[in-house]
C-alpha cells in the first residue's frame, strides 16, 4: 500500500493510476480492525493501487472528497471517481471486497 508524503504526490497517483483511496487515522479503532486484512484485499484486486490517506495529514483531501467518516474507501481511475464506500461505520473484509467487485470496468 502506498502512503503519500505530499498532496502533490497523492494527486499525481490519483490522476495517473487506477487507485483505491483508503481513508484512515492512527486513532481510529475501526481502521485498526481492518488493517490486518488489507494485504489480502490488495492481493485480490491487483488492478488497483491502494493508497493509505491519513485523514489528519490530508484533511483537505478528505474535504475535497466529502469524507467525514473513517474508515472509508474511494475508487478512482485517472482522477475520475468509480465508486465510494464512505461512512463512519465499521467495515468487514466481505463488505470491502463486495464494494470493489461491484466497481465498473
Amino acid at each position: 500500500m502506498k502512503k503519500p508524503e505530499t498532496i502533490e504526490q497523492l494527486n499525481e497517483w490519483i490522476n495517473q493510476e487506477k487507485v483505491v483511496l483508503y481513508f484512515t487515522a492512527g486513532w481510529c479503532p475501526d481502521c485498526v480492525v481492518i488493517e490486518p486484512v488489507l494485504p489480502e484485499i490488495e492481493e485480490k484486486f491487483q488492478a488497483y493501487t491502494f493508497i493509505k490517506v491519513d485523514r489528519d495529514e490530508f484533511i483537505d483531501i478528505c474535504q475535497q472528497y466529502d469524507v467525514f467518516g473513517i474508515p472509508s474507501f474511494i475508487a478512482l481511475a485517472e482522477g475520475k471517481e468509480l465508486g465510494r464506500f464512505v461512512s463512519k461505520n465499521r467495515k468487514s473484509q466481505e463488505e470491502i471486497e463486495t464494494f470493489l467487485s461491484d466497481l465498473p470496468g
